[in-house]
């Protein structure tokens, strides 16, 4: 399964937000610092530390999404098919991270599909793409 991580280690998350900015800019097409509610990573600051919040690949979203528009893939991804999405907001809603994005001019949602883009972007070098063996799930 691949997913978004944080590298533990001397350097932190400095909240300089680049990372969220450079997802807007790549998926909304848009470098409005304004919208990174908009992003698939979230960075929020508590006690003077920054935190970074990605999908960890649950799959909430596809277990609430009617229309099974979101589906794993291969690498252990949940994907959303836009064409196949009916806009119901059901997998937002049920995001435990509240990491699945929307925009009101965009018909679907998105939502972390642990591209790189904000691994690329990180002027700290601290994130990464992590990819780690499934566990089955108990029955």
């Amino acid at each position: 399964m691949k997913k978004l991580a944080v590298k533990k280690g001397e350097n932190e998350c400095m909240a300089c937000l680049t990372c969220e900015n450079a997802c807007v800019a790549a998926f909304y097409k848009n470098e409005d610092t304004t919208t990174q509610n908009l992003s698939c990573i979230q960075i929020t600051s508590k006690g003077g530390k920054a935190k970074v919040f990605a999908c960890v690949q649950c799959g909430k979203c596809a277990e609430s999404c009617e229309s099974k528009a979101i589906s794993k893939n291969a690498k252990g991804v949940y994907i959303l098919d836009k064409k196949t999405c009916v806009n119901c907001g059901k997998c937002i809603e049920a995001c435990p991270f509240n990491l699945v994005a929307k925009a009101k001019e965009r018909e679907s949602p998105s939502k972390c599909i642990a591209c790189g883009i904000c691994v690329k972007n990180c002027p700290m070098d601290i994130l990464y793409i992590k990819e780690e063996a499934e566990q089955a799930k108990a029955s």
